[in-house]
């Protein structure tokens, strides 16, 4: 049996190893001490913290669904959770009726005042007369360009345009459509009329509910994926080395290889491939990172809170306390633990600072800076990574995961990516 490395024990190495393993003698090298990359957790004063977002289980994909689900007792495991999420205006706004607009955000204008109802439904008029009324995806110049002309400029100044740049910290209009496809709502203005008028709630819609594991988060589903596998823990990979038709992993020869780790790193470590071609085009790959600050804070009934305003620097909150009770651990009555997102790093000074201005008076228990959480992608970016995928492909080199694929994956879209790849291998 031909032998296979698998460079990351995060969920895109895991599934990876699993597709792979009856066919090929697979071992996995993991730089941490124990697996899950960007899924990891850990436990502070007993409460759970997502080192890095809020991890849930969901898919579109019925292939995914099914081998996730062979893999977990999905009802003695799992709670199934309805998704309640909320955006977070500024207070004493006059426009509102209330500070707590119900997600999606353009299902609710009903809940603004009369002269911001007014502009809304003028902007579906004008978002009709210019797009037309079926604009599809490719209609659109760049994302600013699509939020502005989807949802109308009203709802652009108010909420799209303050939020995505908290998060994305750039002009939208350089932010290319092919980055976000299958990322982005795409409501028409008849169905935004619809919804509004008819109090439209969010679990009418896809992915209106979720799966979150009884204990220890995504963590465990990392920890049940490692059994069984070869992983060899603590091991910083500095070269992956073509030796004739081998490849040499920390002293051990493989037939084929499959990275999923940073692309960035990739082409550093990797001897044996002409890289030349796209280095340059790796080197100047952007990003972004998150600080994830695990708070304890007021009791709420929400999975997500969006933060649009301009008081402070965080633009979410994850309220993974109400995601499952083994999350909390002896807090006050009245509380919850919850991860406050801030885009790129943030001194823990800073983090005080804007806690004391962020709704739920939330208490800072810990924080994890994670340099890579979001990749960006400009209009060639595919592209190269397709190009690149095919080259180091002939040399039995594969590679799959966010940060290899430069994809903003969520856990079942990585899952998905690597069930596309092996499929090939």
């Amino acid at each position: 049996m031909e032998k296979i490395a698998i460079i990351g024990a995060g969920i895109s190495g895991l599934s990876t190893a699993h597709f792979l393993k009856d066919k090929y003698e697979v071992t996995v090298f993991e730089k941490e001490n124990r697996p899950g990359g960007l899924i990891r957790c850990r436990r502070v004063n007993g409460n759970l913290f997502h080192i890095c977002g809020g991890h849930v289980f969901n898919s579109k994909r019925q292939d995914v669904l099914k081998w996730f689900w062979s893999k977990f007792i999905q009802n003695e495991e799992f709670s199934k959770t309805d998704r309640n999420s909320c955006v977070f205006m500024d207070k004493g706004d006059n426009s509102l009726v209330h500070d707590n607009i119900p997600y999606p955000i353009e299902n609710h204008m009903y809940l603004f005042n009369d002269e911001v109802q007014k502009k809304f439904y003028a902007d579906l008029d004008e978002i009709d007369k210019v797009k037309g009324l079926n604009a599809k995806f490719t209609d659109y110049e760049s994302f600013g360009d699509f939020l502005r002309w989807r949802f109308g400029k009203t709802l652009y100044d108010m909420y799209f345009e303050p939020y995505n740049k908290k998060v994305w910290r750039r002009d939208l209009t350089t932010v290319p459509m092919s980055w976000m496809e299958g990322k982005l709502p795409m409501p028409t203005t008849q169905e935004m009329r619809d919804n509004n008028a008819n109090k439209v709630e969010e679990k009418a819609f896809v992915h209106s509910t979720f799966w979150y594991e009884k204990n220890n988060g995504s963590q465990y589903i990392a920890d049940k994926l490692a059994e069984g596998l070869y992983v060899i823990y603590n091991s910083n990979i500095n070269s992956i080395e073509k030796n004739g038709e081998k490849w040499v992993v920390c002293g051990k020869e493989f037939d084929k290889v499959v990275y999923c780790g940073n692309i960035k790193d990739m082409i550093k470590v990797v001897k044996g491939i002409d890289f030349s071609k796209y280095e340059l085009e790796v080197e100047a790959l952007k990003y972004h990172g998150t600080t994830a600050v695990f708070c304890e804070i007021d009791k709420n009934p929400y999975s997500w809170i969006y933060q649009p305003s301009k008081q402070h620097e965080s633009h979410r909150i994850i309220c993974t306390g109400n995601f499952a009770e083994s999350n909390n651990s002896d807090l006050p009555e009245g509380r919850i633990t919850a991860t406050v997102e801030f885009t790129d790093a943030i001194s823990k000074e800073d983090i005080l600072e804007n806690l004391k201005k962020i709704p739920l008076h939330p208490k800072y228990l810990d924080h994890k800076y994670n340099k890579y959480t979001y990749p960006i992608q400009d209009a060639n970016t595919r592209n190269m990574i397709k190009e690149l995928k095919k080259d180091v492909s002939k040399n039995n080199f594969f590679f799959t995961g966010r940060f290899a694929d430069w994809e903003y994956y969520n856990m079942d879209v990585a899952i998905g990516a690597a069930m596309d790849l092996c499929s090939k291998i």
